[in-house]
């Protein structure tokens, strides 16, 4: 399968938004009508500190995406970038689509001049963890959340 990978464009709202809620309830959740209105927007705005999203594509119809974020970081000049979601339609999992969509991301940051890339899973994620075991260094960091 040749699966090709570039940004988002306004065109995909109804494919993004199909595979935005595939990931979205694989976490068990789901967001008003109002962030997703505003999540694509953002996406679309091209403005420096805004989330970027990219479309993995084959045969022209869209089947993975991801959501990335450029941002300062205390610890570093230079910006740091945050891949917040990746999600790869159920059917073409474990073809490579991840890893490509990834690379993507590794190759804008590198284009920006941004070394490092970074995300989060949840530890029963095992499917995905075994890519990102391949690609990525597992941190020691745990993540806290205010309590509401």
């Amino acid at each position: 399968m040749a699966v090709t990978i570039r940004p988002l464009a306004a065109s995909d709202k109804a494919e993004w938004r199909r595979l935005w809620t595939g990931y979205l309830a694989f976490y068990e959740t789901s967001v008003s009508e109002e962030v997703y209105a505003t999540t694509f927007a953002r996406l679309l705005s091209g403005a420096d500190n805004e989330y970027r999203g990219l479309i993995a594509e084959a045969d022209g119809k869209p089947i993975g995406l991801v959501h990335f974020l450029f941002h300062r970081h205390c610890w570093r000049v230079e910006n740091v970038c945050y891949l917040q979601d990746l999600y790869a339609d159920p059917a073409v999992r474990g073809t490579g689509v991840g890893r490509k969509l990834i690379e993507a991301v590794y190759a804008a940051a590198d284009e920006a001049g941004c070394p490092s890339v970074y995300w989060m899973t949840q530890a029963f994620n095992t499917t995905a963890r075994t890519l990102y075991d391949r690609i990525a260094a597992e941190t020691p960091f745990i993540k806290y959340q205010r309590k509401l």
